[in-house]
């Protein structure tokens, strides 16, 4: 199963099969956006909830981020709180975050944007992994909501948000699929 990408503006025809509105509904202002983009990856759910649930170490695939250190709590707990440094070129340099789900059982994971030093505020993002069907690989399912920043209109700002979570989907694809090769070929 080759990866794939797809996305969905988060709304009342959202398919639901891909999308558990309980995980993803999102309270969207009228100065806000939000989307939905599905990431499909060739490796077991497990290893890629692995590197999702590390709320310590994102920059292991988002490939958009240069550091990340916990300021509190213990990078698992509900509550923690990271501070990520942004890499140049962005027009960001960090984020303060909290996490706000980790569920190992259901592999949902969310933070918010708490401050920093970037335009994405009120920035609430859930991740949520599912057996793809079949059987065989995983679903991504990230969802957000963010405030459109001023200067903005809501479709520049979901593009911007868009570009930036598909490629870190793209990259956890990557990641993912290299730790299960390497898995398969030790065995």
């Amino acid at each position: 199963m080759p990866s794939s990408l797809q996305f969905y503006r988060y709304t009342a025809t959202t398919p639901a099969a891909t999308v558990n509105p309980k995980n993803h509904k999102h309270g969207v202002a009228s100065e806000q956006c939000s989307s939905v983009v599905v990431q499909t990856i060739d490796a077991p759910v497990a290893v890629v909830w692995s590197l999702v649930r590390r709320f310590d170490k994102p920059q292991t695939y988002k490939q958009f981020l240069k550091s990340c250190r916990i300021v509190e709590g213990d990078g698992e707990t509900v509550g923690t709180v990271r501070e990520v440094e942004v890499v140049s070129g962005l027009p960001a340099v960090s984020s303060k975050e909290r996490l706000e789900i980790l569920d190992d059982e259901k592999h949902v994971m969310s933070f918010i944007v708490v401050g920093g030093d970037h335009r994405l505020k009120n920035y609430r993002s859930v991740t949520s992994l599912h057996l793809a069907p079949g059987g065989r690989g995983t679903v991504v399912v990230e969802s957000y909501v963010v405030d459109v920043p001023p200067g903005n209109t809501k479709e520049e700002t979901c593009v911007f948000v868009n570009t930036i979570v598909r490629c870190n989907l793209q990259s956890l694809a990557r990641v993912s699929e290299n730790i299960a090769k390497a898995k398969m070929k030790s065995i």
